[in-house]
């Protein structure tokens, strides 16, 4: 268990803007800054992270919480792995408790986490092999020397090196304790039927392992070197619980950063494409891994950027591929351009042979939009044939038709209707052609005819919210937002004192014994109030630390506006602000809660007189409550 000065430390040295930024491209907003939310798709950023408070409310999701929370729900942490990954950040140790585990809870450990385990610890080996065995060196060391890589980049992608022996790292994960079972489940091993023992799905190959967004290794690529054996020359790890291939980009946990900051990813095809970019200092780039790029890729780009250049070496299964992915991109609201380089060369060679500066700029001048792409490779076999050429154009339109905004489609429109000299009309029919075609496809088939269904007579439902409820809130919210300010107040004798927000709020609940509507707002109040015992003050940066969805994702709703006051001080109108009138919202709160706390006791003794003997005695608490209510009308300037 990872110690309380620890979590301290880790919760002083992180920065929320600095953890989501890595995953969303936020702008500033005011005092907040926004962008999309990473949790589902959206057109208009709804995803607020308030720097000064240290949370995030996503209004598309409903989610909300601190740092921790966001880890937790986009990463599938646990709250230690969690805490682990913003230590590593911040370079600080984790010092943790000693705690034996039974046998029983050995095994009711999550499986899920032993393969992210297991993981670890099979890039660790590759790694050792590569640089610290004869056989790793020899073969996979001196492959990445031969294509020039610097010790460096071979280190920060972490690559490394699987021997010949057939089952070197089985038998090594074997003698560490891993048993069979979450070895075969990880993919990195394979036990045949009928066969003695496990063999190594990676043998003598480089390695290249794949890593989620934060960091952790998901899966792996294995490059075979000897030409002699006939087997594919990439194998990758197969579907697990933790690695889907249509989830991951390859690099984008090296380039996640330098994509933001250039607001631009450059999508590239295989692993070595990556890494020679990122040594020739061109670090915005990510892979699909040699496979076809899918939607879920494209929203993992989408966080950080809408702006994609797709960088092709130019053989025939790249051009074909590249209208796929252009297409895709265009309906995913991302704004793309293409690159073909010369002469066969690829990413890889290209940024070999010449400097960064060249590289950089040879991308930005030869960089075309999609419509002079297509026409460039449609157009070369033509041989002006009209009709050709028609199925050329009606190609080109047949991606406008992907493109999601109606006014970039009319502009690509006209783009496309002054460079063949067409009328825009026609064009436009053809692109309603092809949106009627791309509709047809995507409509859903007719449904088998249901019975109809009878509509039913059901009790009333009082849908009306209790004031008493909403009040409760309010002071939830009140202690959380202003708790540790101090206001003055008299006693009766009209002397003068100062007490906290948090402090009158919790004697006002204390002195009536009032009891709570929710759950929920009865944990938090619990928890303040053995904060007092101690002399601390519980405000919201506490609640974040606990390990409570439900209490994280209510701070966020309470401290969280999806709105922002105009300035209106620039026309010489001015406002309170919120933290100016305190004191007043405070008191008035209490008074309108104890109003409402007696309402609820006087119906309740009202629904009593039905059942209860003591009707007398009932009756006359009514009439108290009536006049305390009346009083509490009065101090609230209410007309009785």
């Amino acid at each position: 268990m990872i110690t309380k000065e620890t979590i301290d430390k880790i919760f002083s040295a992180a920065r929320i803007e600095e953890i989501i930024g890595e995953y969303v491209q936020l702008k500033r907003a005011g005092s907040n800054l926004k962008g999309l939310s990473p949790f589902v798709d959206e057109k208009s950023p709804s995803f607020i992270v308030s720097p000064s408070k240290q949370i995030f409310k996503d209004f598309s999701s409903g989610k909300g919480g601190g740092v921790i929370t966001f880890l937790k729900e986009l990463e599938g942490f646990s709250y230690p792995e969690a805490l682990r990954h913003l230590a590593k950040k911040y370079g600080i140790p984790v010092e943790e408790d000693i705690v034996e585990m039974s046998p029983e809870q050995k095994q009711q450990r999550d499986q899920k986490d032993l393969i992210y385990k297991i993981h670890e610890v099979a890039n660790d080996f590759f790694i050792e092999q590569l640089w610290d065995a004869e056989e790793g060196q020899q073969i996979g060391l001196s492959y990445f020397r031969e294509r020039e890589l610097r010790q460096d980049i071979i280190k920060k992608f972490q690559l490394g090196y699987s021997p010949e022996k057939k089952d070197a790292f089985t038998e090594y994960a074997l003698a560490k304790g891993y048993d069979k079972d979450i070895l075969e489940k990880s993919g990195l091993s394979v036990f045949p039927e009928n066969a003695p023992k496990g063999v190594d799905r990676f043998r003598e190959r480089v390695m290249f392992p794949i890593h989620s967004f934060s960091g952790r290794v998901l899966g792996f690529g294995g490059r075979i070197l000897n030409n002699t054996i006939k087997t594919a020359k990439y194998l990758n790890s197969p579907e697990t619980e933790i690695y889907h291939k249509s989830n991951v980009l390859y690099g984008l946990f090296q380039s996640k950063q330098a994509i933001s900051k250039q607001n631009l990813c450059l999508l590239v095809e295989g692993y070595m494409d990556v890494i020679a970019l990122h040594q020739a200092g061109i670090e915005h780039v990510v892979a699909s891994s040699g496979t076809a790029l899918t939607v879920e890729q494209i929203k993992l780009i989408k966080r950080l950027t809408e702006n994609v250049t797709i960088l092709f070496d130019g053989d025939a299964a790249g051009i074909k591929a590249s209208f796929r992915s252009i297409d895709m991109l265009l309906s995913e609201g991302m704004n793309i351009r293409v690159l073909l380089f010369p002469d066969g060369d690829d990413p890889d060679s290209f940024s070999r042979k010449h400097p960064q500066d060249y590289v950089e700029d040879f991308i930005h001048k030869h960089a075309q939009d999609f419509i002079d792409f297509k026409a460039e490779i449609l157009f070369q076999n033509t041989d002006n044939d009209p009709i050709k050429k028609a199925e050329a154009i009606r190609e080109i339109v047949k991606s406008v038709a992907f493109v999601t905004n109606g006014l970039k489609q009319e502009i690509y429109l006209k783009e496309v209707a002054n460079k063949f000299k067409l009328s825009e009309q026609n064009l436009f029919n053809e692109l309603q052609l092809q949106k009627d075609y791309k509709d047809k496809e995507h409509r859903p088939r007719p449904q088998i005819a249901q019975p109809e269904q009878k509509l039913e007579i059901v009790a009333n439902i009082d849908s009306k919210i209790s004031p008493l409820f909403v009040l409760e809130e309010k002071l939830i919210e009140l202690m959380m937002k202003f708790g540790d300010v101090v206001i003055e107040r008299k006693d009766a004798e009209g002397e003068t004192y100062k007490i906290s927000v948090i402090e009158e709020i919790i004697q006002h609940l204390e002195e009536d014994d009032c009891q709570l509507q929710t759950e929920i707002n009865q944990k938090i109040v619990d928890e303040i109030k053995a904060g007092l015992q101690e002399d601390e003050l519980r405000s919201s940066s506490f609640f974040f630390k606990l390990m409570d969805e439900d209490i994280s994702g209510k701070m966020a709703d309470t401290l969280i506006n999806p709105y922002e006051t105009s300035n209106w001080a620039k026309f010489n109108i001015y406002f309170s602000s919120e933290e100016e009138v305190v004191p007043k919202m405070v008191s008035d709160t209490i008074l309108r809660y104890k109003r409402e706390y007696v309402m609820k006791i006087i119906e309740d003794l009202k629904k009593a007189l039905e059942t209860e003997d003591e009707k007398e005695e009932i009756y006359f608490k009514i009439v108290k409550l009536s006049q305390l209510r009346n009083h509490l009308d009065a101090m609230l300037y209410r007309i009785l």
